[in-house]
C-alpha cells in the first residue's frame, strides 16, 4: 500500500462544500484533472468545479478499498462514491463504483477518475432512465 495514496483518501474524505480549501493542500497549482463528465486545468477551476459539484447535492462521500501504486509517484485508489441529489433517483441514495489513477510529486498533479457516467448520472434522470434502462434489457 501507499502511504501517499492512503493519506490523500484520508484527506479528500475533509472536503466538502465548506471545505473547498483543503483542494489546495491535495493538488499542485496546475493540477489536470479529468473525469467522464468534466476536464479541468488548475487549482482555481478544480477548485469551482467541486464547488458546482457539492452545491448541488445534499450528501457526498467516499469510501476507499484500494490503494495500489504502480511506481513511485503513480497509483490508484478504488473507492464508491455514495451521493444524494434532490432531483436524481426521488433524492435516494446513490452509490457509484469507480477509481482515481493519480500522478503526484509532493502534491498530486494529474488525475483522472474512472466511473460508469450512465450509473452515476444518466440512470437517474427521470426520462432518459428509462430509455436506458429499456436499452439494457434489450442488449442483455
Amino acid at each position: 500500500m501507499s502511504d501517499f495514496l492512503q493519506r490523500f483518501a484520508s484527506e479528500f474524505t475533509r472536503i466538502d462544500k465548506n471545505h473547498l480549501h483543503l483542494l489546495a493542500e491535495l493538488y499542485s497549482d496546475d493540477v489536470h484533472f479529468t473525469d467522464p463528465l468534466h476536464e479541468v486545468q488548475g487549482l482555481a477551476q478544480l477548485q469551482q468545479y467541486f464547488g458546482e459539484l457539492y452545491a448541488n447535492v445534499s450528501e457526498l462521500h467516499f469510501d476507499y478499498h484500494g490503494f495500489d501504486r504502480v511506481r513511485d509517484g503513480e497509483g490508484y485508489l478504488r473507492w464508491t462514491m455514495s451521493y444524494r441529489h434532490p432531483h436524481l433517483g426521488g433524492g435516494k441514495l446513490i452509490r457509484v463504483d469507480g477509481c482515481s489513477h493519480l500522478h503526484w510529486h509532493d502534491k498530486v498533479y494529474r488525475h483522472r477518475d474512472y466511473f460508469d457516467a450512465g450509473a452515476l448520472l444518466y440512470e437517474h434522470v427521470p426520462v432518459l432512465g428509462r430509455a436506458i434502462a429499456w436499452l439494457k434489457r434489450r442488449m442483455g
